[in-house]
This record gives C-alpha cells, structure tokens and sequence, in this order.
C-alpha cells in the first residue's frame, strides 16, 4: 500500500480533508503504538529529551504503576533511564484514563498490530510529516479531521473509496477543489 504524495509543506491546510482521511488511523494508532512516550517519527530533540531523563526508582512508581508495569519489574534497572521514564509517564497518562479512554486506546492498540510492517512505515512516515507542518496547520488538519469523522459512516467510505479509485491526476483536481472551497468558506 503506498501513501499519495501529499504536498504537505504547502496549502496542508486545505488539503486537509482528504489528507486526514488518510490518517483515519494515523494519528491515533501511532499514538497508542507507543509504549514509550515517544511517537514514531517523533523528533530528535524528543528523542534526546528522552535519552537524557533521570533514572526512575522502580520504589519509586506507585502499586498501581508496578502492576500495570509488571513485565518490566525484573529488568527494569537495565532499562535506559529514558525508557524508564516514558513509561513511568505513560504508566501514569494510563490510570488517569476514563474507561472509556483505555477501551479506546485498546482498541487502537490493536489495530496497530494488526497492521503489516509497510502499513506501520506508511504511518510513521505520515506522522513525521504531520509533526512537520506548522502548528496552524496541524490545527487545521485536526478540525477537518473532526469534520471528517461527524460526517456519517457511509459518506466517509464512499469518500475513501473515491480518492482510492482516483487516478493522481483526479486527485489533483480533488484537492484544487477542496481549496477553492476552504477559501470560500474563509471568505464567508
């Protein structure tokens, strides 16, 4: 499966529709892949950020803590300190959750692994380019994203299949038309 070649460094906002009907699953799911605190594709500077935190004491994490990390318990003071402090964090991110949120979250998790190692790189390589828009855009690929999942099951799939039917060229003149309707609206 190969992702369409977005043009994401210019006008992300009005492609924004289509765009996150491609990451129907993108976002959440990387997000719930993680077990570490850090998205696929995350930057570098996230990632140093987690390559230099403090040792976190396994006395340290609450009961609540130790039994949702158990599986870590007899090597965790082996682990990068790194590690040990995303996890502590995501540990702590996770009992703060509704049972609803960690239904969800499950839920995501799980379609995550289902995904093929392409599919996963397919998503990874989306998340960095999302991570890589301003935050004005990601702003507005977020709102087209919540307008996108309002709409009824049946319209999304039928837009699905439309843009995955569409030849590159019929794509184009999607996403031309998408932008001149964003304007109008802006315009209103």
């Amino acid at each position: 499966m190969r992702a369409p070649n977005l043009d994401f460094q210019v006008r992300a906002a009005p492609s924004a529709m289509l765009l996150l009907a491609m990451l129907c699953i993108a976002m959440p799911v990387a997000r719930a892949q993680s077990t570490d605190g850090v998205l696929p594709g995350a930057s570098s500077a996230g990632n140093a950020a987690a390559t230099n935190a403090a040792a976190v004491p396994w006395s340290s994490l609450s009961g609540e803590q130790q039994a949702l990390l158990q599986r870590f318990e007899g090597n965790w003071s082996t682990l990068p300190p790194g590690r040990q402090a995303a996890l502590a964090r995501g540990s702590q991110r996770w009992l703060s959750m509704t049972p609803e949120q960690r239904a969800s979250g499950k839920r995501q998790f799980d379609r995550w692994r289902e995904l093929s190692p392409g599919e996963r790189e397919v998503v990874r390589e989306r998340w960095q380019k999302f991570r890589d828009l301003t935050p004005e855009q990601q702003s507005a690929v977020r709102g087209a994203y919540q307008r996108f999942r309002q709409l009824p099951p049946e319209r999304r799939q039928q837009l699905r299949q439309r843009w995955n039917n569409a030849t590159p060229e019929q794509r184009q003149r999607m996403l031309q038309r998408m932008r001149q309707q964003q304007q109008q609206r802006r315009q209103r």
